[in-house]
């Protein structure tokens, strides 16, 4: 594939790669606690979710990492497949109001429908608090925690080759996959760590 002059300047302006994760997200310990709204307007926390596998997703439909995961439909296969009785999948926007990726409720629910995406819920993080007690510093930024719904197993990047080219989603090892295979069989994820890669959170 080969990015127009436009996306090559959107991807330059991003932040390719996140250092280390907050503290207060640190795997193998409790995952913070958090309510947010939905874009249907309903109060969302984690911990109803006690006793479920939950994916974290940070989000910005403009930037071009997330657009090459939601463009070739590889963020709705994986959606389609951890959704379900044990599985919540949660998209958080912390982009702040003014900045890019930020969307209304309307803006959120069109684009969900409009891109055939499977969360179990779009959520608002427009203060950008839960996204810096995780320590989320790109779009897409992953985060795994247990089926218990409390410990942090996986914290980082989508996959492992950090480009915007859908070309490379087949040739990737898929880190989310990965996380969920093993905690599946009972194991911990390996690795349960890895470096993101996308925009920057637009906090």
């Amino acid at each position: 594939m080969t990015l127009t002059r436009t996306a090559l300047i959107a991807v330059a302006a991003c932040s390719l790669f996140a250092g280390a994760a907050s503290a207060k997200a640190t795997i193998g310990q409790a995952a913070p606690g958090f309510t947010l709204t939905s874009a249907e307007g309903k109060e969302v926390s984690l911990a109803d979710y006690s006793g479920k596998t939950v994916i974290l997703e940070w989000t910005n439909h403009d930037c071009p990492f997330v657009k090459k995961h939601y463009g070739s439909g590889n963020m709705q296969d994986l959606q389609a497949a951890y959704t379900g009785d044990d599985t919540v999948w949660l998209s958080i926007i912390s982009s702040a109001p003014g900045k890019q990726g930020h969307v209304s409720p309307e803006k959120a629910r069109e684009l969900t429908t409009s891109r055939g995406a499977k969360p179990t819920h779009v959520l608002f993080d427009p203060t950008g608090e839960v996204g810096r007690s995780y320590g989320a510093k790109t779009t897409p930024h992953m985060y795994v925690i247990d089926d218990a719904g409390t410990l942090l197993a996986y914290n980082g990047a989508i996959d492992s080759i950090p480009s915007a080219n859908p070309a490379d989603i087949g040739k990737a090892k898929n880190y989310v996959k990965t996380a969920m295979t093993a905690l599946a069989a009972g194991e911990k994820p390996n690795p349960a760590t890895t470096k993101p890669y996308g925009c920057s959170v637009k906090y």
